[in-house]
């Protein structure tokens, strides 16, 4: 039988009254409050980081302010940046790939709560995985949908709403964001 981390990293239905999700973000949001305190040049920065975002890459930086909900569902490849101010709500996995940069305040959810309103008085949600490919630009307060895949070389204009998956080597813009160019 799966425990409710489980159940929310595949898809299924969670609940957040279990104590293994009160203690996941629980234990992210004390991190997160040491860290709002620090830059990425104080010495006790990255151990807080590398202990929110297991196995994050040395050559990857994570620019505070940022907010989580668990931290450990958060997968960043080499020399991932992100900027000041970003949310990922990482209830299924975030997969973001090499050398991909992630503008300030650009938002990923992976949450979706049920459609029927009584079953959304509940305190239960899905989370569908949202994957970054490598050499992206995410422009600042870009907003990324649950479920989306972005592809490689993908370039998404400042502003934008992605809530389809977006090819290889596409530039999109817009809400929702549409493929306006092809880039290689």
């Amino acid at each position: 039988m799966q425990n409710e981390i489980e159940k929310m990293r595949n898809g299924q239905l969670a609940d957040f009254n279990r104590p293994e999700l009160q203690e996941s973000l629980r234990h992210a949001k004390i991190l997160l409050a040491r860290m709002r305190t620090m830059s990425i040049y104080d010495v006790g920065y990255r151990p807080l980081l590398e202990e929110l975002i297991p196995d994050i890459p040395q050559s990857s930086v994570v620019m505070p302010p940022f907010h989580c909900d668990h931290g450990h569902g958060i997968k960043l490849g080499e020399s991932v940046f992100v900027n000041a101010g970003c949310t990922f709500l990482d209830g299924a996995c975030i997969r973001i790939g090499d050398h991909t940069l992630i503008g300030p305040n650009v938002q990923i959810y992976t949450p979706h709560h049920p459609i029927d309103y009584i079953e959304r008085r509940e305190n239960k949600e899905y989370s569908f995985p949202v994957t970054i490919g490598a050499d992206c630009w995410i422009g600042g307060n870009v907003t990324i949908c649950p479920g989306v895949t972005i592809g490689n070389r993908c370039i998404v204009a400042a502003g934008s709403v992605v809530t389809k998956d977006v090819p290889d080597g596409c530039m999109v813009a817009g809400n929702p964001a549409r493929v306006k160019k092809q880039l290689v």
